[in-house]
């Protein structure tokens, strides 16, 4: 019964999409005109103004992104509901026309509650319950004057560099449909790159928005927890705090992500949630680090886990020079272990034994191979565990991947205390070391240790996301900008290289690298600050963008076709 009803409810929600994608006006189906191309060739500050000044309508921008949305969802199936009709009533009756973002299209990771429609999480358990009202980060942004107008795909256990369910169908890389657009925020990722919107929002726990960013092309920034709303969203992980999940902006483009982040803040979000810090917009801090003369950039390029591919180094390497080039100190650091991190947040992220994510699984619905990788590991009988740790450790001599599975297990809450007075530590051992003995401005590294990962490849590269997580522990302020692309020339494995040395978690990474068939496939970095720092990593990323511009190396966006 319940998967018959699994089915039936995937295939309406499929229905459902696609009547509504034929009922739509011509206005959404018709070729791109010239005055479309101008509309997307504009910052959102422009059309804001536009719109305050009353030579472009809200309903004008709207079809122009929807037309090219409805494009990207044809390429990579980057979106679940599609809001258009309601969202020309909303920019007409609801949304704030004098606001910061008026008249602005936003796509909406599908965890997000909007109301009138379902928020699935990709689940079909969630199906058929659509929201009565909206959730407060669609009430904020309606308050702003944007407009929702399309939810975005995602993999059902949010756990996953890749976004996939059987509700919605696998989300594909705009670049290359045989590979991921990242995860869990992939919807995202692929509408952005593509050109189908200028400004989304997702959630991150382990990555999610900035694995993504990486993989599909765009800029996003990770957020510090209590910058940003996080009440009115729906999760695969109600009631986990060890690593709290943030939700945090992307974007086509920084000088986007930079105007609605300052934007959204300036909204006074605490006044709405009360997770939120009363932290107002720090001008003064951004236009420090715009006009800072000379900073100390630490480069973290191994994490003692996976060292990054060829084609990562290659953007890391290159970041590193155009700074170095205009007159900055950077050089190469070694942090407290991230392998530590790994341990640590791994653990704390699954205490519950992976049961609440599987909590909403019907009979027969596809799981993620990553996540279901998980699951098999900590439901083994203990003394088979034991005796696998036991081979990996001494026979295979693998001290990393025997690490992380050797407290692979529900937690009781004494565990879990323990595991988060260790967390606590860790997070002050960094901040001693930050402040004290490397004494940065910031820090950058790669963002994943490879390119995107090609289709059920997180089955293989699931505990490869070191240099993300990592700083989910930390709550770091985090951002992801694209920097250039695989070269199967340049980006190739050295002749010497073996798979068959590498330890379990690098040898799931690299086992998906393969510079000639990523060729094209979008390459990023990660810049990073310390906690509650989004001015000053934004104002970073826009002079790293202008000392790549310099050097003749500015990141190619995908053109709207």
């Amino acid at each position: 019964m319940f998967m018959s009803q699994h089915r039936r409810d995937c295939t309406r929600k499929q229905n459902e999409r696609a009547s509504k994608i034929a009922a739509l006006p011509q206005a959404y189906l018709s070729p791109l005109s010239p005055e479309d191309r101008t509309i997307l060739g504009k910052p959102i500050q422009e059309l804001v103004q536009e719109v305050h000044k009353q030579i472009t309508k809200p309903v004008d921008i709207l079809r122009t992104y929807g037309k090219v949305a409805l494009k990207a969802q044809e390429k990579t199936n980057c979106v679940t509901e599609i809001l258009f009709p309601e969202a020309e009533e909303w920019a007409e009756k609801e949304v704030n026309l004098k606001g910061p973002l008026a008249g602005i299209p936003v796509s909406l990771k599908d965890s997000i509650v909007v109301k009138g429609f379902d928020t699935s999480v990709g689940y079909s358990c969630k199906t058929g319950k659509p929201y009565a009202a909206d959730g407060i980060m669609v009430k904020i942004l309606k308050d702003a004057g944007a407009v929702p107008f399309v939810k975005t795909n995602l993999p059902t256990t949010l756990l996953s560099f890749e976004s996939t369910n059987d509700v919605w169908g696998r989300c594909t890389n705009p670049h290359n449909n045989k590979y991921s657009p990242g995860g869990s925020t992939g919807g995202e990722g692929a509408i952005l790159a593509f050109g189908g919107s200028r400004i989304g929002i997702g959630s991150d726990v382990a990555g999610s928005v900035r694995a993504p960013a990486h993989f599909s092309g765009c800029y996003s920034i990770r957020c510090s927890t209590g910058r940003w709303p996080k009440m009115g969203n729906d999760t695969s992980m109600p009631g986990q705090e060890g690593i709290p999940s943030v939700f945090s902006p992307m974007a086509r483009t920084l000088n986007d992500l930079t105007y609605f982040t300052r934007s959204f803040i300036g909204m006074k979000p605490w006044k709405y949630d009360h997770t939120v810090h009363p932290l107002e917009w720090r001008e003064e801090v951004e236009t420090e680090y715009k006009e800072k003369k000379k900073f100390r950039v630490g480069v973290l390029r191994d994490d003692g886990v996976v060292t990054p591919a060829p084609a990562c180094a290659r953007a890391l390497d290159q970041v590193a020079a155009a700074l170095s080039s205009e007159g900055h100190e950077v050089f190469d650091v070694t942090p407290p272990s991230p392998y530590e991190a790994l341990v640590i947040a791994s653990q704390l992220l699954n205490a519950d034994g992976t049961r609440t994510f599987s909590s909403f699984f019907r009979s027969g619905e596809w799981n993620d191979p990553g996540a279901a990788q998980m699951t098999f590991y900590m439901h083994l009988p203990r003394p088979v565990k034991y005796l696998y740790y036991l081979w990996v450790k001494y026979v295979k001599k693998d001290s990393i991947w025997a690490g992380l599975l050797q407290g692979w297990s529900e937690k009781s809450a004494f565990e879990n205390w323990q595991l988060v007075a260790k967390r606590e530590a860790y997070k002050a051992k960094w901040h001693a070391w930050w402040q004290e003995e490397a004494k940065m401005d910031f820090l950058i590294t790669v963002p994943n240790a490879t390119p995107a990962v090609p289709h059920n490849g997180m089955k293989d590269a699931v505990s490869s996301c070191g240099y993300t997580f990592l700083f989910n522990l930390l709550d770091y302020t985090c951002g992801i900008m694209p920097v250039t692309h695989v070269d199967k020339t340049l980006d190739q494995l050295p002749a010497s290289f073996n798979l068959k040395k590498l330890n379990g978690v690098a040898r799931g990474a690299y086992m998906h690298y393969d510079a000639t068939k990523m060729d094209g496939l979008p390459v990023a970095v990660q810049v990073v600050g310390q906690r509650l720092e989004e001015e000053k990593v934004l104002s970073v990323m826009d002079r790293i963008e202008s000392a790549l511009e310099k050097r003749g190396e500015a990141y190619q966006l995908l053109e709207v076709d």
